[in-house]
Order: C-alpha cells, then sequence, then structure tokens
C-alpha cells in the first residue's frame, strides 16, 4: 500500500481574548460551533463531560478541547486520495477555521498563530479552573504525579496524519523520528512563556521533560526521550515502549473502551506491561470503586496502550479484530511477527507527528511573506510529511547520511534556534528537497511556507520575537501582540 492513502490532521489551536490578548477560556463556542455546522446540515452531535460541552461532532471530524478549556483541538476525519488528499483536507482546514473564528468571536475571542500561549501563567489556580475534567488525568495527575499544568498556557501543536502500511511502519517512524529537528525547526511558534523571552525558539517541546521529571515512574521520564538506536521492527518498538523499567498506565476493565474514558485497574506493584502480559493475571485495584481485583492479560490490552510514550512522533493503529494472547505473545518473539501478525488482523495505521509546532496565517505573516506564502503554512507539516513517506527510501538515506545519534542531539538545537542553527537549516533543506520528490506537481506549492522560512531564515518564533520586542513597555503590549497574531483563514 502506498503512504499516505489517507490523510488526517490534529490541529491545535491557543485562545486569546480579542481585546487584551489573554489567554481565553471558551465558554459558549460549542454551542456556536454547532449552530454553524447545523446551518450547513453537518448533524453535529455535543460531546459533554459531566454535562459541559466539550466538543462538537459531525462527519468530517471532532472539534474539541485539548488538555484546558483555552486550548482547541480538531481532529479531522482521514481524506482519501480519491477524495482529493492534501487539496481536499486543505478545503476542510480552512472551513474549519472560518467556522472557529465566527464561533470564537460571538465572545471576543480568537485563535492566536503560537504554539505556546506568550503570556499565560502555569499556577495551580489557574490550570483548576481551566483544565477539561476527563477521567484519565484523575490517573495522570493523581496517581503518577505527571506535572500536567506546564501545558496549561495552550502549548499547541500542528499534527500531520500519515497513513503507512503495517510492513513500512517502523521504518516511516524512524524517518518522521530522525529528521523532526527539521520540523521542529520550520514550524517553530513559541519563544515566550508567561511573559518573558525563553532562549528557545520552539520552548513548548520542554512540555514533556517538565512534565513526567518528578513522575511517581522514572519510566514515564524515559519515554519522552528518543532511543539511542532506530527501531529494528513494531516488534523492537514496543519492547522500547513497554521494557522492564517502565510502567504500565491503568488498564481497562473492558478492552473495547477508550483509552481516555475507561474505567480501569491500577496493578499492585507497578508491573511493565511485558511482565503483565507475561503473567496468567495481576491483581490491581479499581479506579472507580477502589475495590481489589485480578485482572486477566489479553490481547487486547497491547493495542491500548499504544499510547504510553510521547516522542515527537507516533504509529496509531487500530486492528480489526484483537488478537488471541497466544498469538500475540509468540509473534513478538519473532523478527517481524508483529506487523506479519497485524497484517492478518486488518490493521490500519498511520504516523502521527508531533514535532511541528501550532501555525496560522495573519496579519503580521501576510504582510510579511504575501497572502499566498501565508495560505500555505498551516499544511505545510502535512505537506513535509507526507512527501517523506512517499519518498521513504530516499528520507531513510537521508537519515543514515546525518547520522541517528547527530539527529537526535539536534533537536535541541532546533528547539533553541531553529533556522538560526547552520546545521539545522542545511537539514531542513535537505529534508524539503526529498519530501518535495515524494509530491504530486499540484502538491508541491503546499509547501511553499517551508521553502520562504529556509530561504528568509524566519519562523513563527523570529516574527513573534520582532513584535514582543517592537512593543517593550507598552502597557497594550499583550493585547497588541494578540491583534497582530490572531489568525486570518485564507
Amino acid at each position: 500500500m502506498v503512504a499516505g492513502q489517507t490523510l488526517g490532521l490534529e490541529m491545535e489551536m491557543a485562545v486569546a481574548h480579542r481585546d487584551t490578548g489573554a489567554s481565553h477560556p471558551v465558554a459558549s463556542y460549542f454551542e456556536a460551533l454547532a449552530a454553524i455546522k447545523a446551518a450547513r446540515d453537518e448533524a453535529p452531535d455535543m460531546v459533554r463531560i459531566n454535562g459541559q460541552a466539550v466538543g462538537v461532532s459531525v462527519e468530517a471530524g471532532e472539534s474539541g478541547l485539548d488538555n484546558g478549556f483555552n486550548l482547541l483541538e480538531t481532529a479531522f476525519a482521514p481524506v482519501s486520495e480519491a477524495q482529493g488528499g492534501l487539496n481536499e483536507l486543505a478545503r476542510r482546514v480552512t472551513r474549519e477555521l472560518h467556522d472557529a473564528s465566527t464561533a470564537l468571536a460571538a465572545e471576543d475571542a480568537v485563535v492566536m498563530n503560537a504554539s505556546e500561549h506568550p503570556q499565560c501563567t502555569l499556577d495551580p489556580t489557574w490550570y483548576a479552573s481551566v483544565y477539561v475534567p476527563r477521567p484519565i488525568y484523575r490517573e495522570l495527575v493523581g496517581h503518577r504525579d505527571w506535572l500536567h499544568r506546564v501545558g496549561i498556557d495552550a502549548k499547541a501543536q500542528n499534527s500531520p496524519c500519515t497513513s503507512v502500511d503495517v510492513a513500512q511502519a517502523a521504518r516511516a517512524l524512524n524517518v518522521v523520528l530522525a529528521l523532526t529537528p527539521a520540523s521542529i525547526a520550520l514550524f517553530a511558534n513559541s519563544p515566550l512563556e508567561n511573559g518573558r523571552v525563553t532562549g528557545l525558539k520552539e520552548n513548548r517541546l520542554t512540555v514533556w521533560d517538565r512534565m513526567f521529571r518528578h513522575s511517581r515512574y522514572a519510566g514515564d521520564h524515559y519515554l519522552q526521550r528518543l532511543p539511542e538506536r532506530p527501531f529494528v521492527d513494531l516488534g523492537d518498538y514496543f519492547r522500547w515502549m513497554f521494557a522492564p523499567g517502565t510502567v504500565s498506565r491503568c488498564l481497562p476493565l473492558a478492552v473495547d473502551d477508550g483509552y481516555k474514558s475507561a474505567t480501569g485497574v491500577h496493578l499492585d506493584g507497578a508491573p511493565s506491561l511485558s511482565a503483565f502480559l507475561a503473567s496468567d493475571g495481576w491483581p490491581g485495584r479499581r479506579t472507580d470503586t477502589g475495590e481489589a481485583v485480578t485482572i486477566a492479560p489479553q490481547g487486547g490490552h497491547f493495542e491500548y496502550s499504544q499510547f504510553a510514550h510521547f516522542l515527537d512522533a507516533r504509529w496509531r493503529y487500530r486492528l480489526a479484530a484483537h488478537p488471541s494472547l497466544d498469538e500475540l505473545r509468540a509473534a513478538w518473539r519473532q523478527p517481524g511477527g508483529i506487523e506479519a501478525l497485524y497484517a492478518r488482523l486488518g490493521a490500519s495505521g498511520y504516523i502521527e507527528g508531533r514535532g511541528p509546532g501550532a501555525g496560522f496565517a495573519d496579519a503580521q505573516l501576510i504582510g510579511e511573506a504575501g497572502q499566498a506564502v501565508a495560505a500555505t503554512l498551516v499544511m505545510a507539516p502535512s505537506a513535509l510529511q507526507l512527501g517523506l513517506m512517499r519518498n521513504l527510501g530516499q528520507a531513510e538515506d537521508l537519515l543514515r547520511a546525518w547520522g541517528w545519534l547527530r539527529l537526535r542531539a539536534m533537536r535541541a538545537d532546533a528547539m533553541r534556534d531553529a533556522l538560526h542553527d547552520d546545521a539545522v537549516r542545511a537539514l531542513a533543506n535537505d529534508v524539503l528537497a526529498v519530501a518535495e520528490g515524494g509530491l504530486a506537481p499540484d502538491e508541491r506549492h503546499w509547501l511553499d511556507y517551508a521553502r520562504y522560512a529556509i530561504d528568509a531564515r524566519d519562523t513563527g518564533a523570529d516574527r513573534l520575537l520582532r513584535l514582543w520586542h517592537s512593543l517593550e513597555g507598552d502597557p497594550r503590549r499583550l493585547a497588541k501582540v494578540g491583534r497582530e497574531r490572531a489568525a486570518v483563514p485564507l
């Protein structure tokens, strides 16, 4: 199967108050958004938690929230090549940005072009007032001691989702992970935190180290650091993810429950998932009642646990049928065994890129680069990842030429200096050339923003810093930044 037969996108959007520029938790947004979509006969369903609206679902995807009411996230339904691929996805993205902007206007708010709000507190009181009350956070914050509030200032990413055949999944994942410094640099857009210049062009990506640094389990911090070598196959990938020293997340009583909402069991003694799956059963306690239970491992627990790490890319997948525990154990011991088993089980999967920061056209970018370039910004990460996946052999050659360990070290350089680091800029140029070679002629214009950024050596972070410094001492600084950086749907 050729990569990119379906394309998706998880688009996160920081929200700011139009008049003040302050981070803004939405209030009546979802009701307004549902009305807009209903007027187009999209039959919206309201998504609620404890009676509170947290999303609107239609056939084209779900418009919801990430971790807080100040951070919107739209998960677009996959778009096939037959439907128009990149070009059709771009049309849907533009429509969604128009819808979001219209719905936000009703509460005097805008989408801000930043991958982290430039002046928002991280303190516990603010966190308690704006976080989305999902059941999973009780485990992550209350049980695992994650410092979840370090992301509550609307740290936002633009996550391309590119379908790949299971046989190529490990190769594709290695490429996206290794070449992520290029994406970090090209789409860097968060040089400020809580009103201070951080010294980093993409401060957003400090979130994982900070969130897990003092976790109850050291393995949580381990799983946000790129390994010292590429993954040999999917079995290798999952051995790393579920290795001794890591600790299984809470497991569901029913494996078909969604991972963010399931009633689950905390396993006694904090075993790895590998140890749990090798057992005949494991004692633990229910998350809802505290009752002591013994939970038997099932093949479905393996699929359920695929979100355990926080690297710059994931292979996300769904199986048409769960494997038996015995066939999963046997396949996991064989080179390429997971690939063969999953092919038989009808695996459908994609690479979720997590390196690109959120970025949107705004008045500042339109004024400096022109409307045509600005109009390609939001789709450029999707085009870049698609081009790499379709040109996988050359992308792997690029990985080998630069070297896994060198690329691993360059991630910090990209976060700090973006395209002002000579090596990172050279890598971004190489990555762009390979991606262009993987796209059809009528798709390549979606990389125009990436080409502009490299040639001008200018990113969203650089533009934000120029704007911020130009307003030093102005009592309306944040308001003026918010106005200039308000997203413009194109």
